[in-house]
Order: C-alpha cells, then sequence, then structure tokens
C-alpha cells in the first residue's frame, strides 16, 4: 500500500459493523474455472457507499490454499438494480445476496491465482445483474 493510499484510509471514517450473518458460519466450497478451489463464508453486509453510489457491500471470507483467509467484498448499488427493477420486479434481500454471491463466483472465476482475491471487491455492474438473474431463471 502506498502513502496515498494509507493516507485517505486514515481519513474515510470508520465502516458501520456487519451484520446479517448466520449464527454459524457455514463453511463452503467453490471450484473456480482456473481449478482452484477456495474455501468461504458469509461474514455480513452493511451499507456503504462508493464512487457516489450508495448500496450495499457484502463480505466474504475467502480462502484459496485453506490455510489463510482474507476479506472479498462485493459492492452491490442501487443504482445498478434500478434498471432490472424497473423492468421486473422489486428484488428482497434474499435475492440480492444471491447476486452477490454469484458475483463472488464471477471474480472467482476470473482471477488466475488465489492470492489476487485477498482483499478485494468486486463491483456488480448493471450487465452482471441481468446475467446472474436470467442464468438463476430469475428474470
Amino acid at each position: 500500500m502506498g502513502w496515498r493510499e494509507w493516507f485517505h484510509k486514515l481519513k474515510r471514517p470508520p465502516e458501520p459493523p456487519l451484520t446479517g450473518a448466520p449464527a454459524i458460519r457455514r463453511l463452503k466450497l467453490y471450484t473456480a474455472l482456473s481449478g482452484y478451489v477456495y474455501q468461504y463464508f458469509y461474514e455480513g453486509q452493511r451499507a456503504a457507499s462508493r464512487d457516489h453510489q450508495t448500496g450495499t457491500q457484502y463480505v466474504f471470507q475467502v480462502s484459496g490454499d485453506r490455510k489463510a483467509y482474507a476479506p472479498v467484498s462485493v459492492f452491490l448499488a442501487r443504482a445498478v438494480l434500478a434498471p432490472w427493477e424497473a423492468a421486473h420486479h422489486a428484488l428482497n434481500s434474499t435475492e440480492r445476496y444471491a447476486i452477490a454471491k454469484m458475483a463472488l463466483f464471477q471474480a472467482l472465476d476470473r482471477w488466475e491465482h488465489p492470492r489476487l482475491a485477498a482483499h478485494a471487491e468486486v463491483r456488480v455492474t448493471g450487465e452482471d445483474v441481468a446475467g446472474i438473474l436470467d442464468a438463476l431463471d430469475m428474470a
């Protein structure tokens, strides 16, 4: 981390605590297209904003080597969901979580090595939303 990133991190207010985590963490596996098998579990979610957009940050702990875990967050902006919801229906919290989890899987498929997952943030696009909901037969 360079000094600029460090300085900007100091200026940011602390993020609110995560909510919605299950009482008992369920360790799950995902085999990415690269062949790596990732272990992950859901940490929770929080309201967040990125680049002047509000939404929800879903946080997962991910390991590519079954030894060290690193947080990987998925940011789902309200503005990204709005076009799909206007054309179909409002998404409930379970459906939004499904989008975040599938976006995490897509990111794991794209990363060539597990170390790329460490402390990453996945930003869901409008195309991602449409593709994921179509794949889940929710369109």
